[in-house]
């Protein structure tokens, strides 16, 4: 092989390796994963909100016997949530995540309700299980809003990247598609249920 011929070859793999790195597979991949994990992250902050409502609800009903109706809101909610699967799936079909989204504000909507009425029962409030359930609720909401505030900036980042000239090249070749997203759209979806106590 002479050194015209081995020259040619050494520029032939050399712009293989650029054209493969800059064609954003590599980031695509990344992203995507950052996207699972920042979901997988939304989902468990989540799944921890659901495993407080059945003793919440237990420790209401044992006080405000009146309120079957807000607390049966609740717990439908809460099997809806889980009747929803959660896995990479679900980024791929923007029906079943819009589903999902729906399904969470809903418990979301229910819980706000169900804090609410427990302001008229004083007895409930002083309750120390209450309270510290309360606590926990409140928490886990706050962990919800942050939580989800990293999968919207994932999102962005990998929608952003796929749809990007030369990157849309390579997305288009491997079905790279927009995933979706939080919308801020449906009512209250934005803010954590108010949950407030008195602490005197």
């Amino acid at each position: 092989m002479n050194v015209k011929s081995k020259s040619l070859k050494l520029f032939s793999i050399l712009a293989m390796a650029i054209s493969v790195t800059s064609c954003g597979y590599n980031t695509i991949q990344k992203q995507d994963e950052d996207v699972n994990a920042a979901l997988s992250e939304v989902n468990n902050q989540y799944q921890r909100r659901a495993d407080l409502i059945p003793n919440l609800v237990s420790v209401v009903k044992g006080y405000a016997t009146h309120e079957r109706e807000t607390l049966q809101s609740v717990i439908e909610a809460r099997s809806k949530v889980a009747g929803i699967k959660v896995d990479k799936g679900l980024l791929d079909n923007p029906e079943q995540f819009k589903r999902y989204q729906e399904a969470q504000d809903q418990l979301s909507g229910s819980l706000s309700r169900l804090m609410m009425i427990t302001e008229s029962y004083p007895n409930l409030k002083a309750n120390e299980g209450f309270r510290d359930l309360q606590a926990q609720l409140e928490g886990t909401e706050n962990r919800i809003t942050v939580a989800r505030n990293r999968y919207i900036k994932s999102v962005q980042s990998y929608n952003t990247f796929i749809r990007q000239f030369p990157t849309v090249i390579t997305a288009k070749i491997i079905h790279a598609e927009v995933k979706p997203n939080f919308s801020t759209i449906t009512p209250n979806s934005d803010r954590a249920p108010q949950i407030s106590f008195d602490k005197h």
